[in-house]
């Protein structure tokens, strides 16, 4: 019922515009192809009116994709859960632990993340799914991470009864000769002749959708497994690179400090509590979260202020040698370049010929910055930012052994 109040509750209808987006289209493409062909084959390998075992396999077909699409928009239009506008902690002398958003006017609370695409804060912000066009954060962690199990597992189903399907329409069908083998797609070869028909075309379209349910399988099961990798150390995938940046920044400097995450209750099955609940509804409000014993409260946001006070000294310029159209996948860069293109909704800036970067993270083979516009950079109030090749860039000279290079050209100190 989650999903379905959820949709009744629309203060108007500009939700629905999630639906309207290459990744949700997709994605429920997907869905309806892949069930609808299960169904139908379902009928010509294993009628369900015979047998027993005809019958469970029908109903199981019909939950897994029930299942799936209820968790689908419920992650999608229930929504991550954002951080109230103005929003300030009840102490105000925590503020000074607390980064401030002048977009939605308020401070960040602990774990929320402001995202370009959504306009908000998000609560305990994961990412920014394209397929649901919607965040994953506090609020729909869970339903988006069964979406990620359930929607394999249907697939595995749907791809055995492809099979079967296929095996027992074309076992008949087939002839053997010394040199050839025929298969006779007609329907003189069966007696009776099946409900539904089984031509070329839809041999066709079951290979298709066996196709679809194997790519399937593979690439969300693998979401899967990093999602569930991550909340069984109650984490996110913001906050994972952030313990890594944090660790990173203790080794450069040679620091003394250790760096504990503090909201690691200590033991997997506590912070799977964290996410999965029985009522549906996640732990807290999204705004106070229980630490680890001897961590204090605000410890990761205190690192997220030194990583940004830091991340200008450690950034390095470059200059554009060559012109770049800001293509996402660009094949005048090179076929490593082209290949090893950063999977990810954010831009990528055109760059030309004498223009200035200020690069800060990187790829093997792509950079992550800010064009430089003009002096006022540096207070922030002029910025254009986004991936683009490491093969259209050099180095300014004038960055010296004082300047860090971003991931994959680190010095050693």
């Amino acid at each position: 019922m989650g999903t379905f109040c959820s949709v009744i509750k629309f203060e108007n209808l500009q939700e629905l515009k999630r639906l309207c987006h290459w990744g949700p289209m997709i994605a429920l493409g997907v869905i309806a192809i892949c069930s609808t062909m299960a169904m139908i084959d379902s009928v010509l390998w294993y009628w369900p009116l015979h047998t027993t075992g005809g019958s469970v396999n029908f109903i199981m077909l019909i939950n897994w994709t029930v299942m799936i699409v209820y968790n689908y928009f419920n992650a999608m239009f229930a929504g991550p859960g954002f951080v109230p506008r103005g929003w300030r902690p009840e102490n105000p002398q925590d503020s000074m632990y607390l980064q401030y958003c002048k977009v939605c006017q308020a401070y960040k609370a602990p774990r929320s993340h402001h995202c370009r695409k959504c306009n908000r804060c998000v609560m305990k912000m994961d990412h920014h799914c394209p397929w649901i066009n919607n965040c994953c954060g506090h609020q729909n962690h869970a339903s988006f991470t069964l979406f990620l199990l359930l929607a394999p597992l249907g697939c595995i189903h749907a791809a055995f009864i492809f099979v079967m399907t296929m095996y027992t329409q074309l076992y008949n069908r087939l002839s053997f000769g010394w040199n050839t083998v025929k298969i006779d797609m007609s329907m003189a070869r069966r007696d009776p002749p099946p409900i539904v028909p089984f031509g070329l075309a839809a041999f066709a379209a079951t290979l298709f959708a066996l196709g679809l349910a194997l790519g399937t399988t593979v690439a969300v099961g693998m979401l899967f497994f990093i999602q569930i990798k991550i909340i069984l150390r109650n984490k996110t995938s913001i906050e994972s690179w952030i313990e890594e940046k944090a660790k990173d920044r203790i080794q450069y400097y040679q620091l003394e400090e250790i760096f504990i995450f503090p909201y690691d209750m200590g033991s997997k099955w506590e912070n799977f509590k964290q996410v999965f609940t029985w009522s549906g509804v996640p732990e807290g409000d999204g705004l106070e979260w229980p630490i680890r014993e001897g961590c204090h409260r605000y410890s990761l946001t205190v690192e997220q202020l030194k990583q940004k006070a830091d991340k200008r000294v450690r950034s390095v310029r470059y200059k554009v040698i060559e012109d770049y159209n800001g293509a996402c996948c660009p094949l005048n860069r090179g076929i490593k370049t082209f290949f090893t293109s950063p999977c990810t909704e954010e831009p990528r800036i055109q760059l030309q010929k004498g223009e200035l970067i200020l690069a800060t993270r990187g790829l093997r083979y792509w950079l992550y910055g800010d064009k430089i516009l003009d002096d006022c950079f540096i207070e922030g109030t002029s910025r254009i930012r986004g991936w683009f090749p490491r093969n259209c860039v050099e180095k300014c000279p004038c960055d010296g052994e004082s300047d860090a290079a971003p991931e994959g050209e680190k010095k050693n100190r």
